[in-house]
């Protein structure tokens, strides 16, 4: 019988072990980009939403008899504009273009933990079978066919166990190394969504700049702002109290 444990085994072990901890490391990664990735989209999605419903409350404030009437009107319309095409974006190509890639990558790993579940399993099963060859080693049974038929059994677990170690050994690497190359156009979609969510939200707000004087330093805005508080408060309604 060949020997049922040797070196080898230890260090075929400690080589697919290293393997899967760069698998583990990995799929938290991938865990926390496809949450994140997600994340994007939901927060797009509210910050747009919180732009319309804020110039639905200011057209409480203004109307078309205000000076700046006129250029309210246009703001909600144009948040209106950038919140549909926000949403557009986020269901078409941002969602085809990275969420579902993302996604399908993260969905690959319960498989690949699925192997290694196996692969431990057989493991077991080739550690119990070499245990049961030792028992009978040391203690020899009367029945003369249980050693011949323990080591066959223990050499059959252990190629079994070793053809499994050796793949994922070979496998989980080719897996840790595409992780580049499968994202790489998921990240340059990210990129270009933003920039044209960027340039799209400058060039529709840029026509109502007209409406506003040039921009107050800071402290000018600050003072123009304190000297209506103080006429609000010299009127004769605050000192009814």
């Amino acid at each position: 019988m060949a020997k049922t444990g040797n070196m080898g085994d230890r260090s075929s072990d400690r080589e697919f072990e290293e393997e899967e901890k760069r698998a583990r490391q990995l799929e938290s990664k991938a865990e926390k980009l496809h949450k994140e990735a997600n994340g994007y989209s939901k927060s797009l999605r509210e910050m747009m939403g919180a732009q319309v419903r804020m110039a639905n409350t200011l057209e409480q404030f203004y109307d078309e008899s205000t000076p700046i009437g006129p250029a309210y009107q246009r703001y909600k319309d144009a948040v209106t504009k950038m919140e549909t095409q926000a949403r557009d974006e986020v269901d078409g190509s941002y969602r085809t273009s990275v969420l579902e890639p993302i996604g399908r990558y993260y969905a690959y790993f319960p498989e690949i933990n699925e192997a290694i579940r196996r692969r431990n399993k057989k493991y077991l099963e080739y550690d119990h079978a070499k245990s049961k060859v030792r028992k009978l080693v040391e203690r020899p049974s009367q029945d003369a066919h249980k050693l011949p038929q323990a080591e066959h059994e223990a050499n059959v677990a252990r190629d079994m166990y070793e053809a499994m170690n050796a793949q994922l050994t070979s496998e989980l690497p080719k897996v840790i190394d595409s992780r580049v190359a499968y994202l790489d156009p998921s990240f340059e979609a990210v990129v270009k969504s933003q920039l044209s969510f960027a340039q799209d939200a400058s060039n529709t707000l840029e026509g109502l700049r007209q409406f506003f004087p040039p921009e107050p330093q800071g402290y000018e805005l600050a003072e123009q702002s304190d000297g209506i508080l103080q006429q609000m408060r010299e009127l004769t309604i605050c000192g009814l109290a």
